[in-house]
């Protein structure tokens, strides 16, 4: 399964390539969509939006509870009263987020708006859809631009995803400036990237299964935390 952070990502280019599928299938999901560059879904340089902000890319541990929380769909709205677009993945497909509470409501506020972002791009993959209604409430900038370009990528060839993922160790902090990073790992071993027509299934190498999610939010007019960039290290969370 290719991993979600390579949305825009160290190792991958940002527009889809020739060879996408098989750069799909490598790598499989997320930072899961528009995050993956530098700081924030984490791989490679053409991340957008905001420079290095002195955050260590070692994720040190979780804060809050270990219990694991499955997540299909996302609420209409929440604590800022901002209404928010359904999220549904398909039954095919699961995300089960641990230890993604913070005794700080800002910081569960922005950790929840990250959650969404994550979700959002998974939904997107399984619908082949870069234009889904979620993607751009809850990705702006060039996390929306290349976000978009990377659903297309499995859209283009029929690939969908499918298993499960889980989301671990969580850590979220707000700079002075008002902007947001979220760091989180994701274990994608029991993910894989599907072929719609021909049921051709191919697995997460285990050596690139952990993915390391580095992403960079600034909050809307509306309230709601934006993903405005990503980077993803693939094996990053061994």
């Amino acid at each position: 399964m290719k991993a979600f952070a390579s949305w825009v990502s160290s190792d991958a280019p940002e527009t889809p390539s020739p060879h996408l599928e098989s750069e799909v299938n490598r790598r499989f999901l997320p930072v899961a969509l528009a995050i993956a560059a530098s700081t924030a879904l984490l791989l490679t340089g053409c991340g957008s939006g905001g420079g290095d902000d002195g955050s260590s890319d070692k994720i040190k541990g979780a804060g809050g509870a270990n219990k694991d929380t499955s997540a299909s769909a996302s609420p209409s709205a929440k604590h800022d009263g901002a209404v928010r677009p359904k999220i549904k993945l398909p039954k095919s497909f699961q995300v089960d987020f641990a230890g993604w509470t913070n005794s700080d409501p800002k910081l569960q506020a922005l950790m929840d708006d990250g959650k969404q972002q994550l979700l959002a791009s998974y939904a997107a993959i399984a619908e082949g859809n870069p234009e889904a209604e979620p993607m751009a409430f809850y990705n702006t900038g060039e996390a929306l631009a290349t976000g978009k370009k990377w659903i297309s990528g499995f859209a283009d060839k029929d690939l969908t995803i499918i298993g499960k993922t889980r989301t671990y160790k969580p850590q979220a902090r707000i700079s002075p400036d008002g902007s947001g990073t979220l760091f989180y790992c994701s274990d994608e071993s029991k993910a894989s990237t599907q072929n719609r027509k021909t049921k051709k299934v191919t697995e997460t190498p285990s050596d690139k299964a952990q993915v390391l999610y580095r992403t960079k939010l600034r909050k809307s007019s509306r309230g709601v935390w934006q993903t405005t960039f990503v980077s993803t290290t693939q094996g990053g969370c061994q």
